[in-house]
């Protein structure tokens, strides 16, 4: 078993290299990048002049890593290392002395002009090398000599458990980025680290300038204000969320950090808490709950369908399922909806009625339910049609045991070992999948994400998604061929001996 898991995870590895990489070459070179302009309202606000344009889409495009970017100051500030005469008017003289300075970096510079008659210089950034900064800066270790700025060179460096007066026992740094490192609280998973995280990049155009994670994982709707226990010991109503406490370089903080946190604590920038959950938790709500309703009416309509094969409640059912399959989801949807909303009472849009009341997860976790049962039921159902014939079965039937006594004792529970292996692919596929549903929902979960950030030209929060999808996706494979050992443990996920 541990030579099985440790050779799976890194096939797993592989896997989520080859497509995440594969995504990214994709994306990055095919899609054009002009597109990220049509869904950025800051672009269209911006004076029509040549200058103004220009350098603001060079900004973004070093933003989002298509290139590296010298503008006027820039540039001429790095020209005056090989000849302080330089001067920003854009001269003969300041060309040639600009071309000097761009032949001495690294790379391929191009020295371009803007209609004022200024220069600024573009390099674009291969594929590779953008693929090379992507992988190396993903993984984020949080430690004392993280922080290195020069305007606080006193800051002091340690990491060590406190009984922190804002948040209680925790495990604390200073030098770090991240005050609270591992910290204790009400919130699941209830124990809450910040030593090793992913960088997935920053979002753009939507959700502007915000790290993807952290679009992904944080609350939604508006702040929410609740009483929160400051380092300095007043206790007051804020919507700031304590936990999240990060350094900001004390020259930036403003009067009211330094009356929360106190006279130069370094550690001032922090998230605010949300009315509405993430977007994560409430596709797990949702997807969680709609596989339980799958199962709950898969797996008993497929048994009772095997028990009395080619009898009418099969034909009927076979017949039903069929048609459900070849029914489009979204008539199904719609179908839904409206026997949800007319005859229940319940809400039809997400935003009714909010996060906060339990009505508003209930069609969408039925529709992603009812969705995904003819697949269970056919599959389940052809399970145990196929077992029927088996010498097992054959030898209980010689020993007496009713038909009854066979399905339920011997024929489900054997059924149930390839149904088991796909449950954990069927929540990642619920929570990933759930496009259609949560646009006609207006739902706030991360199904439609991915298709919102197609839509927007959000490159960065495109790459991000498929790497947590892929990590999903292939985490939830090896979680169900575990859970199969443990439903039969004769079954060995390799052959003794290593082979």
């Amino acid at each position: 078993m541990k030579k099985y898991v440790f050779n799976r995870i890194l096939r797993s590895l592989v896997s989520i290299f080859l497509v995440t990489t594969l995504s990214y070459a994709i994306v990055f070179s095919l899609v054009p990048r002009k597109l990220i302009f049509k869904q950025d309202p800051n672009y269209t606000k911006i004076a029509v002049t040549h200058d103004k344009k220009v350098d603001y889409e060079n900004t973004v495009y070093e933003r989002m890593g298509y290139i590296d970017y010298l503008n006027t100051k820039e540039l001429v500030n790095g020209s005056k290392k090989i000849d302080k005469s330089v001067t920003d008017k854009g001269t003969v003289a300041d060309k040639q002395l600009y071309q000097n300075y761009l032949d001495s970096i690294s790379g391929k510079w191009k020295l371009e002009k803007f209609d004022s008659g200024k220069y600024f210089a573009t390099r674009e950034i291969p594929i590779y090398e953008r693929l090379w900064k992507f992988y190396s800066n993903l993984i984020v270790i949080d430690h004392p000599w993280k922080i290195n700025d020069p305007e606080n060179p006193k800051l002091e460096r340690y990491v060590r458990f406190e009984n922190d007066f804002a948040v209680g026992p925790a495990l604390v740094g200073s030098g770090t980025q991240h005050k609270y490192l591992i910290y204790f609280n009400s919130k699941f998973p209830f124990i809450h680290q910040n030593i090793i995280t992913f960088n997935l990049g920053i979002s753009y155009p939507s959700f502007a300038n915000i790290p993807v994670l952290q679009v992904i994982t944080q609350g939604q709707g508006k702040t929410l204000a609740q009483e929160v226990t400051f380092p300095t010991g007043v206790t007051k109503v804020s919507s700031v969320d304590i936990y999240t406490r990060s350094y900001k370089s004390p020259s930036k903080a403003d009067a009211r950090d330094i009356a929360n946190y106190g006279k130069g604590d370094a550690y001032t920038a922090t998230q605010n808490n949300y009315t509405e959950p993430s977007m994560i938790s409430n596709s797990l709500k949702a997807g969680i709950v709609g596989i339980l309703i799958a199962y709950a009416l898969g797996l008993p309509i497929g048994l009772l369908m095997a028990r009395y094969k080619d009898g009418i409640f099969d034909r009927f059912s076979t017949a039903t399922v069929t048609f459900m399959l070849a029914m489009p989801s979204i008539a199904t949807i719609y179908v839904i909806r409206f026997i949800g909303a007319n005859v229940f009472g319940l809400p039809d849009t997400f935003p009714l009625l909010g996060a906060g009341d339990i009505r508003s997860y209930v069609m969408p976790a039925i529709i992603l339910g009812i969705l995904s049962t003819p697949g269970i039921v056919v599959w389940f159902r052809r399970y145990l049609v196929d077992l029927q014939g088996s010498d097992f079965v054959r030898f209980a039937r010689a020993k007496g045991l009713s038909e009854t006594e066979i399905c339920q004792d011997h024929l489900f529970k054997h059924a149930m070992v390839p149904i088991v292996n796909g449950i954990p692919g069927a929540i990642v596929g619920t929570i990933a999948g759930a496009t259609l549903t949560e646009k006609i929902f207006a739902f706030p979960g991360m199904g439609k994400m991915l298709i919102d950030a197609i839509a927007s030209a959000n490159n960065t929060m495109v790459i991000g998604l498929v790497f947590i999808f892929a990590v999903l996706a292939i985490f939830a494979l090896l979680v169900g061929d575990i859970l199969m050992t443990v439903l039969d443990p004769r079954i060995k996920l390799s052959s003794k001996g290593g082979k």
